[in-house]
């Protein structure tokens, strides 16, 4: 037998070993391979699933779907990040209560200890709106472009790690002390612990979010969140969503406003403006840079300051209950951390003006402001020597009155000479009167009585003088008794509990129409027309009758100001009387 050759041989060495590696296969197969982890959207509750139900508000960039996290064969961080149970911590400052739950890392109670809300007995005021929070979402969320993303991040479980107390602070008594805001676990039997620094973080293996929440001991609040994607940074936005402000006073949806600062304007948004025209409820954007962004109430405001991160916004509203409800977020379109500054407090003049940019424009005195901001001023020197705000109010509408009280004088004398020759003026009026106001000879009529006026040495606007310079006190100081915080909660005497509300028993509004219904007749009257004359009568009662719904701060100045016009019209009217009827010139008849 011919012995078999090499290339025989390679043959069937090759087919012996195919079918070898085929039956191997055949009869032991390979373990399967572990599916990664999934998502925890199987623990999201349907109020979680609500909760991401703004989702939508999300920045411009795309993020990568859910098919390619399905897809994705070898995660860059196959780490599961959560926590074992859900768990809730309190930050405590002299200032703030702010609670933290793990279960999206989201903040569920921010109240400030220095102000009270209208509940007996009152309790520290909660800026955050539970029932509407727990439908679309609590402050501090995260806004991803993927909703089915989102919603995992603001439903998992983060861990939470707590930091180091803060060194030593200069507060504005200029004394040294060491506060420090205590972090406390609720859980029952966890430690106690005071850091001001709270790092969560979460992962499903997938998607990873981190936030870190450093908490001065002002009202200010600074915070990174990032968010990424098998590794690749996302864009991501944080949001204040389910409301804001005094509860008292948010009844009325159009005292809550979103806002933001683009080359130094303001710009406001009430929530008729918010969201996409004709879809409120889809999200709007406006790009960055921002300087800052934010909502408000009258009183308080949660502001985004943007820490070396370009600021954007988005805002829209959710229908709760029949009433428009403001939602915002303030992030990046850009992939990548962001970083914010977040003030979180009242609308305080003195503490928005010490910010970086400045928020003094949230107290919003309009074109009033070269007014309004001394007569501010003057009402917060005067706390300093007198406690009550209410008497603070009647210190400064005498002073004003008093400073008045000269032009006031001339005014007087303007309309003696006016009311002097007020029957002389009528007669001039009563033989023109048959013509038309196109008339020419009309010009006629008005050249006599600038001739009479001009005889007497009589300013015809003498008379109004000092109503032109009390107009923009006026306006001033609605801006002022309507904005300022200070008079939040103010008390006066009596009934009156709160200078920033109106007057339960409209007692000052009725005397403030008494006071000014007899001004009126105490004092001359410069026209000679009946018609003038009767609206001259009801003017009294057209402005008691706007007063009835503004602030018992700003009746108070009205009732004053007019007793106290009531008394120096009478000083007037004995020192320099009027001539009788009697002495008045009777004109000669044509």
């Amino acid at each position: 037998m011919n012995e078999m050759s090499d290339q025989v041989r390679g043959i069937i060495f090759v087919i012996v070993a195919l079918i070898i590696l085929f039956a191997f296969g055949r009869l032991y197969k390979p373990a399967p391979v572990a599916p990664a982890p999934q998502t925890n959207s199987a623990q999201t509750s349907p109020q979680a699933t609500a909760n991401a139900g703004a989702s939508s508000a999300a920045p411009a960039q795309p993020s990568p779907t859910v098919a390619a996290v399905n897809a994705a064969k070898t995660p860059v961080n196959p780490g599961v990040v959560q926590a074992a149970r859900e768990k809730a911590f309190v930050v405590t400052s002299p200032l703030y209560r702010v609670e933290i739950s793990n279960r999206g890392g989201v903040v569920k109670s921010w109240k400030l200890n220095k102000y009270m809300d209208d509940q007996q007995p009152p309790q520290a005021l909660d800026l955050v709106n539970s029932p509407v929070a727990q439908e679309f979402g609590w402050p501090f969320s995260v806004v991803l472009s993927d909703p089915t993303l989102q919603a995992s991040a603001n439903s998992g479980l983060y861990q939470i790690e707590m930091g180091a107390a803060p060194p030593t602070v200069v507060v504005p008594a200029r004394k040294t002390k060491t506060i420090a805001p205590a972090v406390v676990d609720e859980t029952p039997g966890a430690p106690t612990a005071a850091p001001t620094e709270v790092d969560m973080h979460w992962s499903d293996g997938h998607l990873d979010v981190t936030k870190k929440l450093k908490f001065d001991l002002n009202y200010e609040v600074n915070v990174e969140v990032a968010a990424s994607l098998d590794g690749k940074p996302l864009p991501v936005a944080i949001a204040w969503r389910g409301g804001f402000g005094d509860k008292a006073v948010y009844k009325a949806a159009t005292l809550v406003t979103v806002y933001y600062n683009a080359a130094g304007k303001l710009s406001l948004l009430q929530y008729k403006k918010l969201g996409v025209s004709g879809n409120q409820s889809q999200p709007a954007v406006q790009y960055g840079p921002l300087e800052y962004a934010g909502i408000e109430d009258q009183f308080f405001t949660a502001a985004f300051l943007p820490d070396g991160t370009d600021l954007s916004l988005w805002h829209w509203t959710q229908d709760h209950a029949g009433d428009p409800e403001a939602q915002m977020a303030a992030g990046s379109t850009v992939a990548g951390p962001v970083k914010l500054r977040i003030y979180v407090g009242p609308k305080d003049l003195r503490q928005l003006e010490t910010l970086k940019p400045s928020l003094s424009e949230l107290v919003n005195f309009g074109y009033t402001g070269p007014v309004a901001k001394p007569l501010l001023w003057v009402l917060q020197t005067l706390h300093t020597k007198v406690p009550n705000w209410g008497w603070c109010i009647v210190l400064m509408t005498l002073v004003i009155n008093i400073a008045m009280f000269p032009l006031k004088m001339k005014s007087w004398r303007s309309m003696q000479k006016m009311q002097k020759v007020a029957p002389e003026i009528r007669q001039i009026q009563d033989r023109y009167k048959k013509y038309s106001m196109s008339d020419p000879r009309k010009k006629k009529m008005n050249e006599e009585v600038m001739a009479v006026y001009g005889r007497e040495g009589i300013n015809p606007m003498g008379s109004c003088i000092p109503m032109l310079f009390q107009m923009p006190i006026w306006w001033a100081l609605w801006r002022v008794l309507n904005g300022a915080i200070e008079l939040r909660h103010a008390p006066w005497i009596g009934w009156i509990h709160d200078l920033s509300a109106m007057d339960p028993y409209y007692i000052l509004p009725i005397g403030m129409t008494i006071m000014m219904y007899l001004m009126t007749k105490m004092t001359p009257q410069t026209t000679v027309d009946p018609a003038q004359q009767k609206m001259m009568g009801l003017m009294p009662l057209f402005m008691g009758f706007i007063f009835f719904r503004l602030s018992s701060g700003l009746n108070l100045y009205m009732f004053t100001s007019n007793l106290v016009g009531v008394g120096q019209q009478y000083y007037l009217n004995k020192t320099e009387p009027l001539p009788s009827r009697s002495k008045f010139k009777k004109p000669a008849t044509s």
